[in-house]
């Protein structure tokens, strides 16, 4: 079986990393049973007390492969809102109620759920050549994997309803600057900088915060 989520825990971070990178780590079936079964896993492990989301290759993740779906080309067009209620709105709720904090590196393009899922993480870095596109309206949805809700709480409802209407792309830099994210790192630095950010020798009492 092919490993399209890969995970490992150093100084009691598990980084989980997203890894279709040849299709910038967009969700399939498979990926998606593979995420909850490493969730899962940080769950039961005591010896993880913080969760790092990132992604493989050039990309963060660029949502739900629709051509991965679409497996019949004769038969009917792929159920998105199947796909939601069943893959999307179990991740978010899991991550919401996830009693360890979630720290996500988005190193590339993270557009649709893959913008949404980086929302839902509890502390966002971003590296300067990221970008968040709201892709939803193209495709005739609303934002799914928790977006509706989470964009105007960040984002404020003025700035939501331009992103999830209009689905342009929004650079790293005016995310942090609209407060969507917490942090915009080098590209260089991003994977340290997360890796740090929830390990225990990060400094100060963040060790209190994070388990």
């Amino acid at each position: 079986m092919e490993a399209f989520i890969l995970s490992a825990v150093e100084q009691g971070v598990m980084t989980i990393t997203l890894n279709r990178p040849d299709r910038l780590n967009s969700f399939n079936d498979l990926m998606h049973h593979q995420l909850a079964e490493c969730l899962k896993q940080a769950e039961r492990d005591d010896g993880v007390r913080c969760l790092l989301i990132t992604g493989a290759g050039r990309g963060f993740c660029a949502g739900q492969d629709l051509n991965d779906r679409n497996v019949d080309p004769s038969g009917p067009p792929p159920d998105l809102g199947m796909s939601v209620e069943r893959f999307y709105n179990p991740l978010v709720r899991r991550l919401a109620a996830l009693p360890k904090p979630v720290i996500c590196a988005v190193n590339g393009v993270a557009a649709g759920a893959g913008a949404t899922l980086a929302l839902g993480c509890d502390i966002v870095l971003a590296a300067r050549s990221a970008k968040f596109v709201m892709a939803f309206s193209k495709l005739g949805l609303v934002p799914d994997c928790g977006g509706s809700w989470f964009l105007p709480r960040v984002a404020g409802r003025a700035r939501a309803m331009g992103l999830a209407l209009l689905g342009d792309s929004l650079s790293a830099e005016q995310a942090a600057q609209w407060g969507i994210i917490w942090q915009l790192v080098d590209d260089s630095e991003l994977a340290d900088t997360s890796l740090q950010l929830g390990a225990p020798s990060g400094g100060g009492n963040r060790r209190l915060v994070l388990g």
